[in-house]
C-alpha cells in the first residue's frame, strides 16, 4: 500500500487489480442472437425440425427471418446446438417452472417438546398430542426432558417418561437418536415413518 511514510495510503496498480465480480454465478449463463461467438452451429427451428449445421450469420438471418431470437441450448455439444425461439417467452417458462418445483418442496423442520420428569397425565397426553401433530405433518421431533435441582439424583424417572413418549408414537415415528443426557437435559429425536 503506497510508500512507506506517505501521509497518504494509496494503493499499488497490482493491488488495485481485482477478479471481476460475477452476477449470479450459480445459474449458468445462456448466449442469445449476437453473444453466440462460435460457428458453425447445428440449428433447430421453433417447430422443432432439423435445419443442419450452419454458419452463425446463416443462423441469425433465419432467426431473423421468423422474428424470433437465437438461443444457445447445448453450448458444450460439438457443434453447439442453438434453437429458434422466444427467449422472452422461454425465460419466462423457465421461472414458471423452477416456482412449481419450489412450491412442491418440503422442508424438514426439527420441532422440539419439552417434558418434566413429574409430569401429570393430562400435560403428557396434551405435549404428546402435539408431538404427533408435528410427525404428521412430516417434521422431526426432538423430546425434550429438563431436569431441575435433585431431580439429577433420578435421572432414570425422565428416562421412563421419554420411554412412554416414543411408545405413544410408535404408529407414526420411529426413534432416529436415542435419549441421551446432555447436561441437565435429556434428549432424543424421533422421525416420521
Amino acid at each position: 500500500m503506497g510508500q512507506p511514510g506517505s501521509a497518504f495510503l494509496t494503493p499499488s496498480p497490482e493491488e488495485n487489480q481485482l477478479p471481476p465480480l460475477e452476477n449470479n454465478s450459480k445459474a449458468p449463463r445462456t448466449r442469445v442472437n449476437r453473444q453466440i461467438r462460435i460457428s458453425p452451429v447445428r440449428v433447430i427451428a421453433d417447430n422443432g425440425d432439423q435445419l443442419g449445421v450452419l454458419s452463425i450469420d446463416e443462423a441469425l438471418a433465419a432467426a431473423h427471418e421468423r422474428g424470433l431470437d437465437l438461443v444457445e441450448v447445448a453450448p458444450l455439444a460439438r457443434p453447439p446446438v442453438v434453437k429458434i425461439m422466444d427467449y422472452g417467452k422461454f425465460k419466462f417458462e423457465q421461472a414458471k417452472a423452477a416456482r412449481a418445483a419450489k412450491k412442491k418442496q418440503h422442508v424438514i423442520h426439527l420441532k422440539e417438546v419439552k417434558y418434566r420428569p413429574g409430569i401429570d397425565d393430562h400435560d403428557f397426553d396434551f405435549k404428546t398430542r402435539h408431538a404427533r401433530e408435528f410427525l404428521a405433518d412430516g417434521n422431526k421431533v426432538k423430546v425434550t426432558m429438563m431436569y431441575r435441582g435433585r431431580q439429577m439424583a433420578h435421572i432414570e424417572l425422565g428416562r421412563e417418561v421419554l420411554d412412554r413418549v416414543a411408545l405413544e408414537l410408535k404408529d407414526i415415528g420411529k426413534v432416529e437418536q436415542e435419549p441421551k443426557l446432555e447436561g441437565r437435559n435429556m434428549s432424543m429425536v424421533l422421525a416420521p415413518k
